[in-house]
């Protein structure tokens, strides 16, 4: 299967399900067999990921791009042993980071909500102009990408994260902050947001935001 194939949902999923890590191995850069290059796709959505884990609260180098031909089986071999082992001094998801099953399922669950919108920025906003492996560390490293990803995502993935601690109870502004580790100034210019949109609601007998 073409690297290229690797959708955000495929790595989130996995996460998802508890693994501790994820190692995916594409053909070698400006080697690929098609015309579209999938190995270049797939390494922008590896470095958008780790952008979003490390923004999340998980360590972003559990999760890992190799290139490779089909000749290096001595060479994958090691790359998944130094991998695994870099995992495994990285401890267990979501404990080593120092957080819960629920608030770690919450946060992947948000993150997964927002793939197609995740799709259409990288696909509008965060094309990389040169293809090598370098131009794309760069770029993801760039000011001007850290700032597009401020903009575009962390009020997307706030808001997102809001929403489903919602489905479960109605809360107030308070704890909705105390849960998600976010300003209550914040969480209100969220909610503000989410009730023009019609998605919340306030509760004036119980004093809270519910879903609408």
């Amino acid at each position: 299967m073409c690297s290229g194939r690797v959708d955000l949902e495929f790595i989130l999923r996995a996460f998802s399900n508890g693994v501790d890590g994820v190692f995916i191995g594409g053909c070698r850069l400006d080697e690929c067999n098609y015309i579209t290059h999938g190995n270049y796709d797939a390494l922008s959505n590896v470095l958008l990921c780790k952008k979003i884990l490390e923004h999340i609260g998980l360590n972003p180098e559990r999760l890992n791009i190799e290139f490779m031909s089909s000749g290096d089986g001595i060479l994958l071999v090691d790359m998944i042993n130094n991998y695994c082992e870099k995992v495994t001094e990285i401890g267990p998801l979501g404990t080593s980071e120092g957080m819960e099953g629920k608030e770690l399922s919450l946060k992947l669950e948000a993150v997964t909500q927002l793939i197609p919108y995740l799709k259409l920025v990288e696909r509008e906003k965060l094309r990389v102009p040169v293809k090598s492996e370098e131009a794309y560390h760069q770029f993801f490293k760039s000011e001007a990408v850290d700032r597009l990803f401020n903009e575009l995502i962390l009020d997307k993935l706030a808001i997102s994260q809001i929403l489903l601690l919602l489905r479960e109870k109605p809360l107030s502004t308070g704890e909705m902050a105390m849960a998600l580790g976010l300003n209550p100034s914040d969480v209100a210019r969220h909610i503000n947001s989410s009730s023009r949109h019609g998605l919340v609601r306030y509760d004036a007998q119980r004093k809270c935001y519910a879903l609408s």
